[in-house]
C-alpha cells in the first residue's frame, strides 16, 4: 500500500464553516448562502492574502434551530439566522473589520452562553 500524499492548503486568517444540513435549511437557502461566498469574498478583498478567509460546507452542526447556522474559526464566533444581507454584514464587518455581528451571534467560544 502506499504512502498518502501530504496535502497542502494556502494560508489563511480565519475559516468559515457553513452548516448545509438539511435539517438546518430544507430549502436549500444554506447551500445558496454558502455558493454566494466566492464572490462576496473577492469582492472584500478575503480570497488572497493576509486577510484571505477559507469556507467549508459542514454536514450537520448539531444545532438544528435558527439556520442557516455558520461559525467563524479560529475566533469561536457562532451565527445564526443568517440571510444574504447578514452574511454582507459579518464580511464586512467580522471578517474585514475583526467586529462579529453581536444580534446575529448564539454562541462565542470563552463565553457563557
Amino acid at each position: 500500500m502506499s504512502e498518502p500524499i501530504k496535502p497542502k492548503i494556502g494560508g489563511y486568517r480565519r475559516h468559515l464553516l457553513v452548516c448545509t444540513g438539511p435539517r438546518c435549511t430544507a430549502d436549500g437557502q444554506s447551500q445558496a448562502l454558502f455558493d454566494s461566498l466566492g464572490a462576496k469574498f473577492k469582492a472584500a478583498g478575503l480570497d488572497a492574502g493576509e486577510l484571505r478567509v477559507k469556507r467549508t460546507r459542514a454536514a450537520c452542526f448539531a444545532a438544528c434551530k435558527g439556520g442557516p447556522i455558520l461559525c467563524v474559526q479560529p475566533d469561536g464566533t457562532w451565527y445564526y439566522g443568517v440571510t444574504d444581507a447578514v452574511m454582507d454584514r459579518i464580511v464586512n464587518e467580522h471578517l474585514v473589520g475583526g467586529q462579529p455581528v453581536a444580534e446575529h451571534v448564539f454562541h462565542q467560544a470563552g463565553e457563557p452562553d
